[in-house]
């Protein structure tokens, strides 16, 4: 099974808010790291019940009668950064956590399989670079659900089993005995996994009893047959755009607008940024070889879907400018005059203000599950062609409005 596209979100995912714009350790929210999908040592969730040792996965699928279940387990851990002698330049932090990647993979059934990734230590002239040895657990369960179709709940926990030694005095002395951002690439032969977001009706009570705990998972093929459960929320089948030419390490910003701003950075402030991390630098030096032709496609790309949830010319059926509605027993359309009389139960408290003014019927339209309701513009509006112009009307359900 090729999982290359889903590697691409599942990286993003694994180095979500790892060093953040503007890249520097001398900024504030570079000084509070590793948030998302961090499984503590017990030692350490026990003192402190916001943090936790275990993320919990639960999914439905459907299968031939052998599915054969692989999951996949990735994380970070923490690789503390260490000066050994004072500098004096102050572009360079004394100590850094960066990372190390690592995968665990579970193939089948398994009440529990047992992991460990060893510890280190690396010098490079003044620089130590240190690992703590991490140990975990991952169990893999499937539940029999009932009715005709062959379906499963199927659950995957893991638990961060560490021992830190004494209790850590504090969450940044806790980091390196955990696992982060720790999520899932769960995938099936002879079956195929139904989404969580938007089941089939007859799943809809199993999916609802499932319980996931840090994580959510979703469809990540096309498929059915991967699913990617993290500890960042995302729809069914997330993809990275192909515009996007590589990892900018904050997935709630948009590339070109933090392209631009990363490129604004003074030499000083670049240089700190280099000294501060690899990947910052890296990074740097990806951004400010883009040429005219890449940044372009960062501007913004229109992708047309392939069927329109709705289009005039794809359904002739519907015309918002002649279609018409009956209200008190007469035909409302494009044109008509109409005394509003909005609901009480109308969101917007402005809607007290239109009550009992006339308007005008601009047009008829349909909700997407074709219910219709007016738009319309006042008649004692000033400029009525610049907010038809603009498309800026008032919209009324027929029960609001008295011919």
């Amino acid at each position: 099974m090729n999982l290359d596209a889903v590697r691409r979100v599942a990286d993003a995912v694994l180095y979500e808010g790892y060093i953040l714009y503007p890249y520097r350790a001398s900024a504030q929210k570079n000084r509070s790291r590793w948030q998302f999908g961090v499984l503590m040592p017990p030692s350490y969730a026990a003192v402190d019940p916001s943090e936790t040792t275990r993320l919990r996965a639960e999914c439905v699928l459907e299968h031939s009668g052998a599915p054969e279940v692989t999951v996949i387990v990735r994380f970070l851990q923490v690789q503390r950064r260490t000066r050994l002698k004072a500098n004096p330049d102050p572009a360079i932090p004394a100590s850094w956590d960066e990372a190390v990647e690592h995968e665990v993979t579970v193939t089948g059934l398994a009440e529990a399989t047992d992991f460990e990734i060893p510890g280190g230590e690396q010098h490079e002239a003044d620089i130590v670079r240190r690992r703590a040895p991490l140990t975990g657990t991952v169990s893999i369960h499937a539940e029999p659900l009932p009715g005709p179709s062959q379906a499963v709940r199927l659950a995957v926990e893991v638990t961060n089993r560490t021992a830190a030694g004494a209790v850590p005095a504090d969450r940044e002395a806790a980091l390196p005995a955990a696992l982060v951002a720790a999520h899932l690439i769960i995938t099936v032969t002879g079956g195929t996994f139904l989404s969580m977001t938007d089941p089939p009706r007859w799943a809809g009570p199993a999916v609802a009893d499932c319980r996931n705990e840090g994580c959510w998972p979703v469809l990540a093929d096309q498929g059915g047959t991967a699913m990617l459960a993290s500890p960042i929320i995302l729809p069914d089948h997330p993809e990275v755009a192909p515009e996007s030419a590589g990892e900018l390490y904050d997935g709630t910003e948009i590339d070109e607008i933090l392209t631009l701003r990363t490129l604004a950075l003074s030499d000083e402030e670049k240089r700190e940024a280099r000294a501060t991390d690899p990947r910052a630098a890296a990074l740097l030096d990806r951004v400010e070889a883009m040429d005219g032709a890449t940044l372009g496609r960062l501007h913004g790309t229109f992708r047309k879907p392939d069927v329109p949830w709705w289009d005039p010319e794809a359904d002739a059926s519907v015309s918002p400018e002649t279609d018409t509605v009956v209200v008190g027993g007469q035909r409302i359309g494009r044109g008509s005059r109409v005394t509003l009389r909005p609901g009480v139960r109308r969101a917007d408290a402005q809607d007290m203000f239109l009550v009992g003014r006339v308007a005008v019927v601009e047009a008829v339209l349909l909700d997407v599950d074709d219910n219709p309701y007016l738009a319309v513009s006042l008649a004692d509006d000033p400029d009525p062609e610049l907010r038809a112009a603009h498309g800026r009307f008032l919209y009324f359900t027929p029960d609001e409005v008295e011919p």
